[in-house]
C-alpha cells in the first residue's frame, strides 16, 4: 500500500506536495488535474499512483486553463475537483478563472498554485497572489506540512461553503520539503456527479452556470466574500507566538513563518519579538490584524516575494488608524527585506538585527577563510545539456546551419531543458536570443518574420518541445501559416515532458492513469494546416543539417522540422548505450589539430573531458550516454565507436 493512503492517525513523512495530495484524498477529491511544472507535478503524480484504488479520475491536462475547465467541470456536477499548477500556470487559466469565480462552483474546487521563489526552476519567480485579490476568491497558505493537508482538506470545504474557487499556494521550500504528518480519516463513500441546469439564472445551485446578469452576480460574490472575511476571523490556521505587547510584531505566512521563528531563536529574541502567523491570507482577518496591531508601533512583514501582504496590511491600518494609532512597517517598500528571491533565517534575523539595533552572533573566525578553502575544492561546474541530451545535437546543427546560410538568422526559444541554449555557448552556441513563456517563441518568430519590408531580413528559427507543442504552440503556429510567415519551425521531441519527470503529454499513447489513450502525431497536425514537414533524428548530424539548410534556402514558408530522439534521461534510454564510444589516442592531435578543441571547448558533452597530462580529448566511460554525435564531429575521426 502506497504511503499516501496509510490509516487516520498514522504519522507519515510526507513530502509537501503529497501532504497537499493526502489533504486532498481526506476530502473526498472525486477528479484532479494539471499540467506539469516544478514545483507542482508530484501532486498530481501522488494522486494519479493511487487513483484506482481510490476510484478517482486524474488527467495530465494540454495545459492549466484546459485542467481548470475538467476540474471545473467536475464541481458543476457537484464532485470535488482540483487543478494543479506551477505561477505560470495561473496566468494561462487565468481566462477561464475570471469567468469561474462570477459563475461560482458547487462541488469544493481547489485551485493549487506552487510557486517559485528565487527560480530554482523557472525562468521567472512571479507569483499568483494577486491574482486572488484581482479575482477576489479566498486564498491559503499552509506554513507546514501539516497544515499543508490539513488546510488542503479544509479549502473544499470552504469553497462548497462559498460557492466559488479557493486558492492554495503553497512555495518550493514547501513543497519539495518533507515531514511529519499525522493523517486523518479517508472517505468511505463517493459522490455521483449530477449536473443540474434547469433552475433561475440567479440560482447557483440549481440553474445555469453562467456569469450574467454580471453586476448581480458580482454583488453576490462579494457578498461571500464577506463570509469568508467573518470565517477568517477565528481560522484556526491563524496564530500568534510571543509577548503579550511585543517590540516588533512579524506578520508572515507561508515558509517564511518557519524563517522567521529560526531568525529570533537564534538571535535570542523570544521576549522582544512576536509572531502573526497567518494561513489565511486573502481576505485579510481586520479584527485579528487589530487586536495585533494595536499591541505595539513596530511591524515587520516577511514574505515571498512581492510586497503582497504588505500593501494589504499597510491598507488595512490605514483605515484603522483612528483605532490603532500610527505604525511604522517594515518590509519590501523601505528595503528592510530584499524584493527579489528566496528568503530565509540569515535574512530575516539580518532584519530583525536592523530593526532592534542588536548584533548578529559572530561567526568563529577562521570560518571564512576555511569556507574558501574549501570551496575552492569543488570543480568548477557550469550548467549544460546532459551527456546524450539530443537538444546538444539540436542546437550543433541549428548554429551550423546558421553558420552556413550566412545570412544572420536567429533563434526564438521557449520553456523547457533547452532555454539553457539562452545561456552560453557551452549550452546552445549563441543561437537562441529570446526566452520567454510557453509557445512565445513561435509568436515571436511569427512576428519577426514579418518585418522584412522594415528592415529586418534574416532567417527566422524557432523551437519548442513536444510537449510545450501541445500546450501552447498551435494557436502560434496557425497565426504564422495564416499570415504566411517565413519562418523555420522546430519541434524537438524528446519522447515527454523530460524537464519535470516525463510526464506523458498528447503525443503518447498513455495517461496520468497509465491507461492507453490516443497518441496525437504532431507532424501530420503540422501537415494539416499546409506546413511543409520534415522528421529526422538530431545525432544524424548529415541528414539534419541537409534538411536545415535547405529549409532556410526555402523563402517564403513556414517549414516544420521534428528531430525526434528520446531523452538520454527517460525510463527507457537510462543506462543504455547507443554505442561504445572512444578516442583513439594514435589519431587525436591534441593542440596540433587545428580544431582548438572543437570537442571539448565548443562541443562541450559533460562526457568529453581534456587531459592534460596526455594533452588529448578522454572520453568518460561512466558519463557518457553513447549518442555518437562526437564521432561526427571530431575533423580528424580521432573519436570512433565501437
Amino acid at each position: 500500500m502506497t504511503k499516501l493512503l496509510s490509516p487516520a492517525k498514522s504519522k507519515v513523512l510526507f513530502l509537501g506536495n503529497e501532504a497537499i495530495a493526502r489533504g486532498a484524498l481526506e476530502a473526498g477529491v472525486a477528479v484532479a488535474t494539471g499540467y506539469p511544472g516544478t514545483p507542482s507535478s508530484e501532486v498530481i503524480e501522488s494522486l494519479a499512483h493511487v487513483a484506482s484504488e481510490r476510484n478517482l479520475y486524474v488527467e495530465w491536462s494540454v495545459n492549466e486553463k484546459v485542467a481548470l475547465e475538467v476540474a471545473a467541470a467536475a464541481s458543476f456536477a457537484g464532485l470535488r475537483s482540483m487543478a494543479v499548477m506551477k505561477q505560470n500556470g495561473v496566468n494561462v487559466a487565468s481566462d477561464f478563472l475570471l469567468h469561474l469565480t462570477a459563475s461560482g462552483t458547487r462541488g469544493g474546487l481547489v485551485l493549487v498554485s506552487c510557486e517559485d521563489p528565487g527560480a530554482l526552476s523557472s525562468v521567472n519567480e512571479g507569483e499568483s497572489r494577486y491574482f486572488a485579490r484581482m479575482l477576489e476568491m479566498p486564498l491559503l497558505e499552509p506554513s507546514d506540512f501539516q497544515e499543508a493537508k490539513d488546510l488542503t482538506k479544509w479549502a473544499f470545504e470552504l469553497s462548497e461553503q462559498i460557492g466559488n474557487v479557493v486558492m492554495l499556494r503553497s512555495v518550493t521550500r514547501m513543497s519539495h520539503a518533507s515531514g511529519n504528518v499525522i493523517c486523518g480519516k479517508l472517505p468511505v463513500k463517493s459522490r455521483k456527479a449530477h449536473f443540474e441546469y434547469n433552475g433561475s439564472v440567479m440560482d447557483s445551485s440549481r440553474g445555469p452556470m453562467i456569469s450574467t446578469p454580471v453586476v448581480a452576480k458580482h454583488l453576490l460574490h462579494q457578498q461571500k466574500l464577506k463570509v469568508v472575511e467573518a470565517l477568517f476571523e477565528k481560522s484556526p490556521f491563524n496564530r500568534y507566538v510571543g509577548a503579550a505587547k511585543p517590540e516588533l510584531l512579524i506578520i508572515t505566512s507561508s515558509a517564511c513563518f518557519l524563517y522567521a521563528e529560526e531568525a529570533i531563536e537564534l538571535l535570542g529574541l523570544q521576549k522582544r519579538v512576536g509572531i502573526l502567523k497567518l494561513g489565511t491570507t486573502w481576505p485579510l482577518p481586520p479584527k485579528l490584524l487589530e487586536k495585533h496591531l494595536r499591541q505595539t508601533t513596530k511591524i515587520l512583514i516577511v514574505e515571498e516575494v512581492m510586497p503582497f501582504l504588505e500593501e494589504n496590511v499597510k491598507v488595512l491600518a490605514a483605515g484603522l488608524v483612528n483605532r490603532i494609532g500610527a505604525k511604522t512597517f517594515f518590509g519590501k517598500y523601505d528595503e528592510t527585506l530584499p524584493s527579489v528571491g528566496e528568503l530565509n533565517p540569515d535574512i530575516v534575523a539580518a532584519a530583525l538585527c536592523y530593526i532592534l539595533k542588536v548584533k548578529s552572533k559572530t561567526l568563529p573566525a577562521n570560518y571564512l577563510s576555511d569556507s574558501r578553502k574549501a570551496a575552492a575544492l569543488i570543480p568548477a561546474r557550469e550548467q549544460t545539456f546532459c551527456a546524450g541530451c539530443p537538444h546538444r545535437a539540436s542546437f550543433w546543427n541549428i548554429h551550423n546551419a546558421i553558420a552556413l546560410d550566412g545570412h544572420k538568422g536567429f533563434v526564438c526559444g521557449d520553456i523547457g531543458c533547452y532555454s539553457m541554449a539562452a545561456l552560453s555557448p557551452a549550452t546552445g552556441y549563441h543561437t537562441m536570443p529570446t526566452l520567454h513563456s510557453m509557445g512565445s517563441g513561435t509568436g515571436l518568430a511569427s512576428g519577426f518574420a514579418k518585418l522584412a519590408q522594415f528592415g529586418l531580413d534574416k532567417p527566422i528559427l524557432t523551437v519548442c518541445g513536444d510537449s510545450t507543442f501541445y500546450h501552447a504552440v498551435i494557436p502560434a503556429l496557425i497565426n504564422a501559416q495564416h499570415n504566411r510567415a517565413d519562418i523555420t519551425f522546430i519541434v524537438l521531441d524528446n519522447a515527454g515532458t523530460a524537464m519535470t519527470g516525463f510526464q506523458p503529454h498528447p503525443g503518447l499513447a498513455i495517461s496520468a492513469m497509465k491507461e492507453v489513450v490516443p497518441a496525437l502525431d504532431i507532424a501530420a497536425i503540422c501537415s494539416a494546416i499546409g506546413a511543409k514537414v520534415a522528421v529526422s533524428d538530431p545525432f544524424d548530424l548529415e541528414t539534419t543539417g541537409k534538411i536545415l539548410t535547405s529549409f532556410l534556402a526555402d523563402k517564403g514558408s513556414l517549414k516544420v522540422l521534428i528531430l525526434r530522439q528520446a531523452c538520454a534521461l527517460s525510463p527507457e534510454k537510462k543506462g543504455k548505450k547507443i554505442f561504445e564510444v572512444k578516442v583513439n589516442e594514435s589519431l587525436c592531435l591534441g593542440d596540433a589539430c587545428g580544431c582548438n578543441r572543437l570537442c571539448t571547448r565548443i562541443f562541450r558533452c559533460p562526457a568529453l573531458t581534456w587531459d592534460r597530462t596526455k594533452n588529448k580529448a578522454v572520453v568518460d566511460e561512466v558519463i557518457c550516454a553513447g549518442c555518437g554525435v562526437c564521432v561526427s564531429i571530431c575533423p580528424q575521426k580521432a573519436i570512433i565507436k565501437l
